[in-house]
């Protein structure tokens, strides 16, 4: 039953890097103009790099680290009239630790894929309450560009989680602010904007420190989903 459970996590993962095929940047150039919402955009494109923020409401513990691959797909919403397809996918990768002595942890993340650069990272606090219910909370930042725009992400996000066998489910919400600014473009423009984002996911761990894990998250648009595999030490 477990293997059956990680093979299916794991087969839903692997499936949505196949349907990113779209170059970012090349389908942003093409299609945006004068009357393009870049307001809109600018919101969908923070909410992929912000569903990086946290998987699980706790982390690992000095000397403990984390590392994972986290591919990300939001369906842009309704007036977004720059993107041509179904979702903005981007593939990440992170790492976190905790740093001592100050107690706040330390998370790292970046992307090349299809056209997007992001590096960035945050810090982050971790505490329990009642034993049982993990809650992260954090505050990130990450600069992302493409070859028709830069971005300024700022992100701030809550979550909290719980154990259950081999399952950590987890909930939480957060708030990205992007600052874009266009190039290559007779009329650049610049656009500064914020979105919330609701989740709601699950951590599967049946082969430690192996896990996998998906969610859905409710933004501005549709929604989206995003899934994930690592390795934890604790």
């Amino acid at each position: 039953m477990k293997k059956f459970i990680l093979v299916s996590l794991f087969s839903a993962i692997l499936a949505l890097p196949a349907m990113a095929d779209t170059d970012l940047g090349d389908d942003f150039g093409k299609h945006f103009g004068p009357g393009s919402n870049l307001a809109a955009y600018n919101k969908d494109i923070n909410n992929l790099i912000g569903l990086n923020d946290f998987h699980s409401g706790s982390a690992p513990a000095f000397p403990g680290f984390d590392l994972g691959i986290t591919f990300n797909a939001i369906k842009p919403s309704d007036s977004n009239n720059i993107t041509s397809e179904d979702y903005l996918m981007a593939g990440f990768v992170s790492a976190s630790t905790k740093i001592p002595v100050i107690g706040l942890g330390a998370v790292v993340r970046g992307t090349y894929f299809n056209g997007l650069e992001s590096i960035g990272g945050g810090l982050t606090y971790h505490t329990t309450f009642v034993e049982f219910l993990n809650v992260s909370a954090g505050a990130f930042y990450d600069h992302a560009s493409t070859d028709y725009y830069s971005l300024n992400h700022y992100s701030a996000s809550v979550t909290a989680s719980t154990s259950l066998l081999v399952f950590t489910p987890y909930v939480g919400l957060g708030y990205d602010y992007g600052d874009i600014s266009t190039r290559k473009f007779a009329q650049n423009r610049s656009s500064k904007d914020g979105a919330m984002r609701y989740t709601v996911g699950v951590n599967a761990t049946l082969f430690p420190p192996i896990y996998v894990f998906v969610a859905y998250t409710k933004t501005q648009g549709e929604g989206c989903i995003n899934g994930g595999v690592g390795i934890s030490f604790l």
